[in-house]
């Protein structure tokens, strides 16, 4: 079976536990994937690994340990070594050894990082069994570079904690037991092997998708996400597609198309595959130590300490990169006395997204990125993982925004848009650079990511620093035409209007028709021009007058009238435009086919219908007629004796009428300089008037855009405050319930001991009600009598001390009183807390208790029989005087000690021992019990013991009375016996 050079890659990671998943995973995993395996597991780099042994019974698969260079082959299982951490690149493996222990925490996050930089599209991560949080980011990587992720489900795992932390990151597409991810992988090779006969090459590029499919789920998306991914980066769309439709086990485009109308909860995953969330705080270290050692400085310096410091992230992801700039400006500023305000916008297309760094808690993974000392002071340690102090979380404001449409923000001093353009296509790019020019303050700073420059927009940024890309606005006009909203309209066809001399009627119609005809035939031909000399109209046979010439075409009047005519109908024209006069021109001589024809010539002015309006004027062209001559033979002969004389007029006429038209040409000649200077000095007013009206419309442009950007932030501020609320109103709730339904009499004050809350049961014994807040504590005593209780809130307030005492209300109920400093979230103190805890029925056990003690020891200490009270461990808690004088011993040698050591050491008797450390256990009481023995202080004696365990819930340990009499000279018990 051939494979595509470009086969799939699977990283599998696991910890504690790990074994048994490895074997159900490799049992139920087919040998012909077409899949390489490489097995990560946290090992000891000190003893020798026969992991690779193990696994090797479970499959049919080669099972090999991975070896520094050693290149991967499909359907092969490929085991890391202990003490090594084990990467990819350029197609082998990579072996380094650890420097430190702690590395060891991490091997399954750089491995599986360096399988989605290495091989986008094609790396799956798998996370079974084991405790902590590695393999988490790795996961991450694979998932934003397009690849698949399975973890094993948690309830099938001997140990959770990589699993859960995986699932809490929410860039698992699968979560299943070992042999569910056998069955998935199996699929994913089904749907990701090529066909037989196509090429390698061929299935795995992504051009060859249709673009009418893809133009439809374009649509969808735009339709229901109301983002256009149109013009986003083909490489990352394609590699999506492909990764959603072998998740879906899909296998052509247009099957896809369908498969996302049929499923739309389907749409909604692509959406938010297609929106990549790649982040990590303090990403690129070398750009945050530039900004805090050579740009901040910059921004800061002769700065108004009242302006504003703002900072915009677009495409902030799950908050990393904002929370990493705000350490970072905290950490630059210092503990200064008086800090500028900070204000931080971070805006992302992903509602989720948004929710996340909103949130702000983050797993404990990001101790590999952020520094303890960071940790420490800008984090608070979580359930398995951290959270954004509250100080940092209150610079920050989240919204969702589309950096490509909504209306930017205004006046930044910093935009951090990293990775962010290297998902966008040409057209974006070159839209979306003006945005961030006009977003920026006069010399604000752009920091792009490394493979990201400003491109064709150099004209609108300056590099400050090349290895980190970080730019300055320069002081340039932003381009114009920017939208800030998608719209997806077309342009409306203009509707053609009515004439508005249509006729109407039959009878206008014919008398129409006859104007036309009467004029064709009997009127002069003529044309009606406007002010600019172009034709608008002809009247009748033009003809003779106007003649079209070679070029371009044109309807000007001058360039069209016939030679002979231009001259006198240029002067005419103009005076006409001058005097508003009808000028006529006669006599006229117009060269045609070897003759000439006279010609004369009318300009009427159109004052009476364009009044206020353009001017426009009427042409008319008239034929002079010659005249036949009458005169007789003899006057013609008398002509042809003059003739010569005749020749010499005619010669003096030619003479004088070229003087005239030099004359007329002199005359046309001013006016034209005269009427170029005019114009000249019309377009330089026009041109100045025209870059005002520029000047104002970038204006008018930049306040729309202010406002719109002004409206936009106090939209973003307005969402902020109404979570804040939502957030307040769920705190507020939580505390009245847990105020509401707490037995505790408790009573907030404040500095100036005035009531601010309290609970209901202090309502009932303080005898408050809702007018008492405000007022001050030593006035709403109620039934309680408590002089000293101001001068004990004092104390608690000024010196954090804590006070508890007894008190007694006027109906003799007891109390326990308690008061403690109330200390806000910022650990300031803000007046106290008064606990009043019911101890009525205690107080009132302890009395029964003492009288009943007394009691039974006035009963012992009357016995004429000596009497003892033992405790478990036999040692002598109470004797009765009849005891002392008895045994003659005294009650300092006697109480507290062991029953066998009393005197020296005459109790320790072996009968008696025998009797209570063996018989009196198994049983509850002993009864005349006769005992003769030696004493050392009064002889020998018989002794009737009688004995009985008493033990209870109210005394704990149980206590054995022992009552003793001296039977030595009572013979008749004898008899009796």
């Amino acid at each position: 079976m051939l494979y595509p050079e470009r086969f799939p890659l699977v990283g599998i990671g696991a910890s504690a536990g790990g074994l048994p998943a490895f074997l159900s995973l490799l049992k139920h995993l087919p040998t012909q994937t077409g899949m390489a395996f490489v097995i990560v597991q946290h090992l000891a780099p000190a003893r020798e690994s026969i992991l690779a042994g193990l696994l090797a019974k479970a499959t049919a698969m080669p099972v090999l340990e991975a070896t520094d260079g050693l290149d991967l082959e499909p359907n092969h299982v490929y085991v890391s070594p202990p003490g090594v951490g084990i990467t990819f690149a350029q197609g082998a493996l990579r072996l380094k050894a650890r420097r430190a222990p702690g590395q060891r925490r991490h091997l399954i996050d750089n491995f599986l990082t360096s399988l989605a930089q290495a091989s986008p599209g094609r790396a799956i991560g798998v996370i079974l069994s084991g405790t902590g949080t590695d393999g988490t980011q790795g996961l991450q990587a694979i998932h934003a570079a397009g690849g698949t992720t399975l973890v094993q489900e948690p309830a099938s795992a001997d140990f959770d904690g990589m699993p859960w932390s995986a699932i809490a990151a929410g860039c698992v597409d699968h979560v299943l037991p070992p042999e569910g991810i056998a069955e998935v992988l199996a699929q994913l090779a089904n749907v990701t092997a090529p066909s037989p006969g196509s090429s390698a090459s061929a299935t795995a590029s992504p051009l060859l998708m249709p673009q009418e499919e893809l133009g439809q789920i374009f649509q969808l998306l735009r339709s229901t996400a109301r983002v256009d991914f149109t013009h986003y980066k083909p490489t990352t769309i394609h590699r999506r597609l492909e990764r959603r439709m072998s998740l879906c086990r899909v296998g052509q485009l247009g099957d896809y198309v369908r498969y996302l109308r049929e499923h739309p909860e389907e749409l909604e995953l692509l959406h938010q595959d297609l929106l990549i969330h790649v982040t990590a705080f303090f990403r690129d270290p070398a750009t945050f130590e530039v900004l805090q050692q050579k740009i901040f400085p910059q921004l800061f310096e002769n700065r108004p300490q009242e302006l504003p410091f703002r900072i915009w992230v677009p495409g902030c992801s799950t908050g990393e990169e904002a929370y990493s700039l705000v350490i970072s400006l905290l950490e630059f500023l210092g503990p200064a006395a008086a800090p500028p305000p900070v204000q931080v916008f971070a805006t992302d297309l992903s509602e989720a997204a948004i929710e996340q760094a909103r949130t702000a808690i983050y797993p404990a993974s990001i101790a590999s990125s952020v520094s303890p000392e960071r940790l420490h002071r800008f984090f608070v340690q979580t359930d398995g993982g951290y959270r954004i102090t509250k100080a940092v979380r209150s610079l920050c404001i989240f919204a969702q925004q589309n950096l490509v449409s909504d209306p930017p923000f205004s006046q930044v001093d910093l935009i951090s848009c990293r990775n962010v353009l290297i998902y966008l296509g040409p057209v974006l790019q070159k839209k979306v650079m003006p945005i961030l020019h006009y977003a920026l303050r006069p010399g604000g700073f752009l920091v792009l990511g490394s493979s990201e420059t400003v491109g064709s927009s150099a004209d609108l940024f300056s590099l400050v620093d090349k290895r980190c890309k970080i730019y300055r606005k320069k002081n340039v006009s932003p381009r114009p035409g920017v939208l800030f909203s998608y719209r997806d309209a077309h342009a409306e066809k203009p509707i053609p209007s009515r004439r508005k001399h249509e006729p109407t009627t039959m009878t206008e119609e014919l008398q129409r028709e006859a104007n036309r005809l009467v004029l064709a035939r009997y009127g002069p031909p003529g044309v009606i021009v406007n002010g600019e000399l172009e034709i608008l109209h002809f009247r009748g046979h033009t003809g003779p007058y106007l003649e079209l010439i070679p070029g371009a075409a044109s309807l000007n009047l001058l360039k069209l009238v016939r030679e002979g005519l231009a001259l006198d109908l240029r002067s005419a024209l103009h005076e006409a435009k001058k005097s508003a006069r009808r000028v006529r021109k006669e006599g006229l001589v117009l060269p045609a086919e070897g003759t000439l024809r006279k010609v004369n010539l009318e300009v009427h002015p159109l004052s009476s219908v364009t009044a206020g309006r353009e001017p426009y004027f009427l042409v008319l062209f008239e034929e002079v007629q010659e005249v036949a001559s009458t005169q007789p033979q003899e006057d013609r002969a008398s002509a042809r004796r003059g003739r010569s004389s005749a020749a010499q007029s005619e010669l003096e006429r030619l003479r004088e009428e070229l003087l005239t038209t030099q004359e007329h040409l002199k005359t046309v000649l001013a006016q034209q300089e005269a009427t170029h200077e005019e114009l000249r000095t019309a377009t330089e007013e026009t041109q100045s008037s025209n870059e005002e009206l520029q000047s104002t419309n970038e204006e008018l442009e930049t306040a729309k855009e202010e406002l719109q950007s002004t409206n936009e932030e106090l939209t973003t501020v307005n969402e902020e405050l109404e979570n804040s609320n939502l957030e307040l109103s769920q705190l507020n709730s939580d505390l009245n319930n847990l105020i509401g339904s707490t037995h505790i009499a408790t009573v907030m004050v404040d500095n100036e001991r005035r009531i601010r809350r309290f609970t209901p049961m202090a309502a009932a014994v303080l005898r408050l009600s809702a007018t008492d807040i405000g007022r001050p504590i030593r006035d709403v005593q109620g039934s309680l009598s408590l002089p000293d209780l101001e001068a004990a809130l004092t104390e608690v307030i000024e010196r954090l001390t804590l006070v508890e005492q007894e008190v007694c209300d006027r109906d003799g109920h007891w109390y326990s009183l308690r008061l403690r400093p109330y200390k806000t979230l910022d650990n300031r103190i803000d007046g106290a807390v008064v606990t009043l805890l019911d101890i009525d029925r205690l107080k009132r056990s302890l009395d029964d208790v003492r009288k009943t003690r007394e009691y039974a020891k006035a009963i012992v200490e009357t016995m004429r029989e000596p009497f003892l009270v033992l405790d478990a461990a036999l040692h002598v808690l109470n004797a009765n005087p009849a005891f002392y004088s008895t045994f003659h011993i005294k009650q300092e040698q006697t109480l507290g000690r062991p029953l066998y050591a009393l005197g020296n050491g005459q109790w320790n008797i072996p009968r008696l021992r025998q009797l209570l450390e063996e018989i009196l256990p198994l049983n509850t009481h002993l009864q005349d019990f006769v005992m003769e023995h030696e004493f050392y202080t009064i002889g020998k004696r018989r002794m009737l013991l009688n004995a009985r365990r008493i033990s209870s819930d109210e005394l704990g340990s149980p206590y054995i009375l022992l009552s003793i009499e001296d039977i030595t000279n009572k013979q008749q018990f004898d008899k009796n016996r």
